[in-house]
């Protein structure tokens, strides 16, 4: 007989190889967050590169203020899921405030952004449904496919053809529909989805679009809205689900759809029903948040700007990009090993990204991911690019210094 977590062994051996190399990657504690960019862990300061915090809100004084305010008006909780005692007129301003700005009429807020895809898509894909997933999909994505026991397919990534082929191999549902989900930016390799070219597909075929911008809210289109406002289509995609937890600077998450029967699944979607309700400062910080995305234009040409210049610096470098300018830029590295010794050099040396491996990350790549923020500033882009270009020229000697640790701990 095995014991009960002899089935990890595997990961333990990888992340026994890791803690040789240095510093646990995926387990970084900072002591201080000091801003949108730049937190301490010790008595160094670290330029924080790797956060998801796009629009730079979380230390928005307007924010903040509103979070205060929750708390001392409601306290630090609800007690209670949202079908109890847990709805607060701030829940039901913000699904108001969300479907006014998606020129939607429901719009559904849940406690986190992975509970939002978990609930939505188990909510609305039936027994006789079939779900047709990007291979790039989010494991919320994935997860909430797994909830329903409707059939599932997938087609290659940001590939309309495709999609238009296995749609066609489907034909007719009987007595289902085709739920067609992907995303608007992805957020590992931050490429964008053609949302024009799958609104198309989706819709000839007569499925329903369901598109989860969760990295796209907030950094894309005119308002705001997303990879599906900048092509120009968001009145056409079905559904659209996003987090607090990026541009919206909080916890939580939304589900937003222009069909307005998408409200009964408030009655069926276990991660809605049976969870405890967003915290009354979290809304709140989000629904000023909200007002910040749709005037937020300038914090979006700055974002843009800063993508494009990280981009171009790190492209001269002959660093391996996985897509274009995006908020997301990722270097693929060669393998887990090096990523990790790149890593934990550029951490020492100021500058926090992602450390992205196997098997979160798509085509098994290791990366070095960044995130950028409306709040870096030109010369916090350009610290990042110089620290980069000095691991590059000091690739040997930390080469060197990675097998010295890996011996010594033999």
């Amino acid at each position: 007989m095995t014991a009960l977590f002899d089935k990890y062994a595997p990961l333990q051996a990888r992340i026994d190889m890791m803690m040789k190399i240095g510093s646990d990657a995926l387990g970084v504690k900072f002591d201080d967050i000091i801003s949108a960019t730049r937190g301490r862990i010790g008595n160094r300061e670290i330029l924080l590169a790797g956060t998801n915090n796009y629009l730079g809100l979380t230390f928005d004084e307007d924010c903040r203020a509103a979070a205060k305010k929750a708390i001392d008006d409601h306290g630090t909780g609800t007690t209670g899921s949202r079908v109890a005692n847990g709805t607060y007129s701030e829940h039901t301003d913000l699904e108001e405030a969300l479907a006014d700005h998606f020129g939607m009429p429901s719009c559904i807020v849940f406690t986190t952004g992975y509970q939002t895809n978990l609930a939505a898509i188990s909510g609305l894909a039936g027994d006789k449904d079939v779900i047709f997933m990007d291979a790039d999909a989010h494991a919320c994505i994935i997860d909430g496919s797994r909830l329903t026991n409707a059939s599932t397919i997938r087609f290659r990534h940001n590939n309309p053809e495709d999609l238009d082929k296995r749609l066609r191999r489907q034909g007719e549902i009987e007595g289902g529909n085709a739920l067609v989900v992907i995303e608007g930016m992805y957020s590992m390799f931050g490429d964008i989805a053609p949302v024009d070219e799958f609104v198309d597909v989706t819709h000839r075929h007569g499925g329903y679009l369901f598109i989860d911008e969760a990295h796209s809210y907030g950094t894309f289109g005119p308002t705001g809205c997303g990879i599906a406002e900048e092509q120009g289509v968001l009145d056409k995609v079905d559904f659209i689900s996003g987090t607090f937890s990026k541009s919206l600077a909080s916890v939580g998450g939304f589900c937003a759809s222009k069909h307005p029967e998408f409200e009964i699944t408030r009655k069926v979607m276990r991660p809605y029903m049976f969870t405890a309700s967003a915290t009354p400062s979290n809304i709140s910080a989000a629904r000023v948040a909200v007002e910040k995305i749709k005037s937020g234009g300038h914090l979006r040409d700055n974002l843009k700007a800063r993508a494009q210049q990280l981009h171009a610096g790190l492209s001269a470098l002959d660093f391996d990009l996985c897509a274009e300018p995006s908020p997301v830029i990722a270097a693929r590295r060669p393998n887990e090993g090096v990523a990790a010794m790149e890593w934990n050099w550029l951490m020492e040396n100021g500058v926090y990204v992602n450390l992205a491996v196997p098997p979160g990350t798509p085509q098994s790549s290791s990366l070095l991911r960044i995130s950028l923020s409306a709040a870096h500033t030109e010369q916090d882009v350009q610290t990042i690019i110089d620290t980069f270009a000095k691991m590059k020229a000091s690739q040997g000697e930390i080469m060197s210094g990675m097998m010295s640790k890996l011996q010594a701990a033999e």
